[in-house]
């Protein structure tokens, strides 16, 4: 199945609440931390509601009308939206957040849309925040120069995240 990667459409909003439940439920179970269905449903399961997709709706509108300071891409598959890239311009950039449905992880999608993102943010230092015990993620971000700052916070008392930052592009950091 080809994917296809482009902004999103004003309508792609409850897909895209919808697709960061199914996200998490896949990325962040983890009985060490604590971390079950129930804990990320009551803590991220908001993003399927008509309040969370109305966020959503907000968002892709402000991104619409503000390209230079809001990015957001979706990776289609057929109909289906199978994952999402999105980010801010501020004093530096925000990378975040990103999801890969499992289905669509290992067939460079994320490096496509990780190309797309460095593309729009030029040379400005970067910074995310990623989940302790993802260690693909990890490894896929520091592909592209983010590395551990050292910072780190609990996610509503509970998900464990560390900060990565990324200094001034280089074509060396380009993988």
């Amino acid at each position: 199945m080809t994917h296809v990667i482009e902004a999103p459409r004003a309508d792609d909003a409850a897909s895209l609440g919808s697709l960061q439940l199914r996200a998490w439920l896949q990325t962040y179970p983890c009985e060490d931390a604590g971390i079950d269905e129930n804990w990320i449903r009551e803590h991220r399961g908001s993003s399927a509601t008509e309040e969370g997709i109305a966020q959503w709706r907000e968002f892709l509108e402000a991104a619409r009308q503000q390209p230079d300071l809001l990015f957001c891409r979706v990776v289609r598959s057929g109909a289906e939206i199978v994952g999402f890239l999105c980010g801010r311009r501020d004093e530096v950039v925000t990378l975040g957040p990103m999801y890969l449905l499992e289905e669509a992880q290992g067939r460079g999608i994320g490096g496509r849309l990780m190309g797309e993102f460095l593309t729009w943010a030029g040379s400005m230092p970067m910074r995310l925040w990623v989940t302790d015990y993802n260690e693909r993620a990890i490894r896929f971000y520091q592909r592209y120069g983010f590395k551990a700052t050292g910072e780190r916070e609990l996610w509503q008392g509970k998900l464990p995240n560390v900060r990565m930052a990324r200094d001034i592009t280089s074509s060396d950091n380009l993988s």
